[in-house]
């Protein structure tokens, strides 16, 4: 390596350490609470930068999913058809995915037009992501993801978590990069003309 790539290499990694979340870190503590701040992890290796909107590149207007989760079940995107789907795009190793998880979990079992599932970005195996979420429970499904083969009508998420919130008509109502909180949601799904959670 060349002096001056190491130097800059060095003056980058300060940088580096404040906006990612480390991914070898293993989650030692409960989640702190979800109003605590929290900024986006970001993944291990890149992805090109795209604007953040409702359509990105790469999702599609009314995407399919079909996912077999850590229980053995199958979670069918095209199943919740009637519903508010909040497809969440999440890894063990995130800090800020975990503090989303317990309002996640709180938003889907409370709400019966509400629908949650988790995205496991992370190359890990089942009985590894069985453990755990006996440390870290939640009540909707999680599915692993093949991180070289991530879902075709999802676009690849540049940093976790990443969340698409999908309307009753099967179509995205909006894509929300970065920690995102039951209210969040439910103000979304109110401004996509759905129920507001009053």
């Amino acid at each position: 390596m060349n002096m001056r790539l190491y130097h800059l290499s060095w003056l980058l990694l300060p940088c580096i350490a404040v906006s990612a979340c480390k991914r070898d870190a293993a989650p030692t503590a409960l989640p702190a609470p979800i109003d605590a701040p929290a900024t986006q992890a970001a993944l291990p290796t890149a992805t090109p930068a795209q604007p953040a909107n409702a359509a990105m590149p790469g999702t599609r207007e009314i995407p399919s999913l079909r996912v077999t989760t850590v229980d053995g079940k199958t979670f069918d995107l095209a199943d919740q058809r009637g519903k508010w789907t909040v497809v969440n795009f999440w890894a063990t190793w995130c800090g800020p995915c975990l503090q989303e998880m317990p309002e996640l979990s709180a938003l889907d079992a409370m709400r019966e037009h509400i629908v949650v599932v988790g995205l496991a970005y992370e190359d890990t195996t089942v009985e590894d992501m069985r453990i755990f979420l006996k440390k870290h429970p939640v009540v909707y499904p999680i599915a692993l993801l093949d991180v070289y083969n991530p879902p075709a009508d999802f676009e690849t998420p540049r940093g976790l978590p990443m969340t698409v919130l999908v309307g009753p008509d099967g179509a995205v109502a909006k894509t929300i990069t970065g920690p995102v909180t039951a209210h969040d949601l439910e103000a979304a799904i109110a401004a996509a003309g759905g129920p507001s959670a009053g």
